[in-house]
């Protein structure tokens, strides 16, 4: 088994696919007006209007109702990414970069729907290996 993606429902699909291009920069693929995927070399970020809710037999998610969820994205340097993404963080930023318990430098903030992302960046020995060691695996 494979973890290839996960999938925002969204009220408005091109605001999201604006926002997670600007702060990834990367491009987004859109498909259909309903639906977008951001694709990175670990996992893929689908994008998905309510309106594909009903080949899925209708109401089944809510958009901008997550509270459980934090979308994680390692970057090489968090610091630089918040300085970056100043502009675009001002006011949905919930934790400024610091470093965390278990290695990471992490910034917590919000998309335009609410949901939680992490921008990391692994800092300590300990962590830099636990992530290499990811992956190494995946490559093999």
């Amino acid at each position: 088994m494979n973890f290839v993606s996960v999938r925002i429902i969204t009220s408005d699909v091109q605001r999201l696919v604006r926002f997670y291009g600007e702060i990834t920069g990367m491009p987004v693929t859109m498909y259909t007006e309903d639906f977008a995927e951001l694709a990175t070399s670990a996992c893929t970020l689908a994008i998905g209007s309510t309106r594909t809710l009903m080949l899925f037999g209708g109401d089944i998610a809510r958009p901008a109702d997550n509270h459980t969820a934090i979308i994680e994205f390692r970057v090489s340097d968090v610091d630089a990414e918040f300085e970056r993404l100043s502009d675009t963080l001002n006011g949905v930023t919930v934790q400024k970069p610091t470093t965390m318990p278990w290695g990471n430098r992490s910034l917590l903030f919000r998309d335009p729907d609410g949901n939680l992302l992490n921008f990391f960046t692994p800092v300590t020995a300990g962590a830099i290996r636990k992530f290499d060691s990811v992956e190494a695996a995946r490559l093999t």
